[in-house]
């Protein structure tokens, strides 16, 4: 098992960390939901702001286009002290998230989602491209203080040049992380509110082909769920399926096979470890978003990262 101990810093100072995305010349994409940005972190560990985006940007991928696409989850509220940020809820000023690109060169941010079907996405979280140059999206969804209402999560499926966007699942109970298998008949889910990881089958791009809609049970196959509590964040796969699930609040990731058997955690010290992406050229290096702490951390994995469909 790989332990913190194990682990190097890449970056700190990062005000909540997430959606990492490895580049060909060693650099690392990241947002920095509480700052509300899309930064680079250079080699030697320097943050470059590239955009001041607002909201909360969330998870990221790499378009067709060559763009950073990202999800919006529209603020998110912190509670700050001893050199951690706590989140606490959606921001008072939430008003629904959105999907955006943005160009790495100028900065310049397009929005090209916030409804679907009249629906106003609630909190985009996270993303993944497939061989198609489409992209599946999760929305989280929120709650409502003490008044008991929600607004369920949902899996969507959209165009990358903004024109169409479809709801593939609803509901779902925040969902998180998403990813495909590597040959892209798989689907993962992680949700954050059950600390399950579902498996769906993928019939074409933005069509399932076992998920049976309404009840609301009838949702794919239940891959893994630990015996206990967790709340599981983002994900990524490997290049031999296995899905690397971050698993809040062990401090770590959760290592799970295309089979549904849990065959490694990596622990990392820090409670919100939220995402994970392997390293673009050393496909074998792990990235690992810290994100209460502000850090990213790196390390060796026993098996090459999934080369993702875009990359750059």
């Amino acid at each position: 098992m790989v332990t913190a101990g194990e682990l190097t810093e890449f970056a700190s100072g990062l005000q909540f960390p997430e959606g990492p995305i490895a580049l060909d010349d060693g650099s690392l994409l990241v947002v920095e939901i509480a700052r509300g940005t899309l930064s680079r972190i250079t080699p030697g560990g320097a943050i470059q702001i590239i955009a001041q985006l607002g909201g909360g940007p969330n998870g990221a991928a790499l378009g067709p286009d060559g763009r950073c696409y990202l999800c919006n989850n529209g603020g998110v509220a912190f509670q700050q002290g001893k050199g951690r940020y706590i989140p606490v809820g959606p921001a008072p000023d939430h008003a629904g998230g959105w999907i955006e690109a943005v160009d790495l060169t100028t900065g310049k941010a397009e929005r090209l989602y916030d409804t679907c079907d009249g629906h106003r996405l609630v909190a985009p979280n996270d993303i993944v491209f497939d061989a198609t140059g489409g992209f599946w999206f999760t929305d989280l969804g929120t709650t409502h203080g003490r008044d008991r209402r929600s607004d369920p999560g949902a899996l969507y499926y959209a165009a990358a040049d903004g024109s169409s966007i479809s709801q593939a699942i609803f509901p779902l109970d925040g969902p998180n992380g998403v990813g495909l298998s590597p040959d892209g008949t798989g689907l993962y889910v992680a949700e954050s509110n059950t600390g399950r990881l579902w498996a769906f089958g993928v019939e074409a791009p933005g069509k399932l082909k076992n998920y049976a809609g309404m009840p609301p049970w009838k949702r794919g196959n239940l891959l893994w769920t630990p015996g206990y509590y967790a709340m599981f964040d983002s994900l990524a796969v490997d290049d031999e399926g296995f899905i690397y699930v971050a698993d809040i609040p062990y401090g770590g990731l959760s290592v799970v096979s295309p089979q549904g058997v849990l065959v490694e955690q990596i622990a990392t010290g820090d409670e919100l470890t939220t995402n994970i992406c392997f390293g673009a050229v050393q496909r074998d290096t792990i990235f690992i978003t810290l994100s209460s702490t502000g850090r990213i951390a790196f390390g060796k994995s026993k098996r090459k990262g999934l080369r993702l469909h875009w990359t750059a």
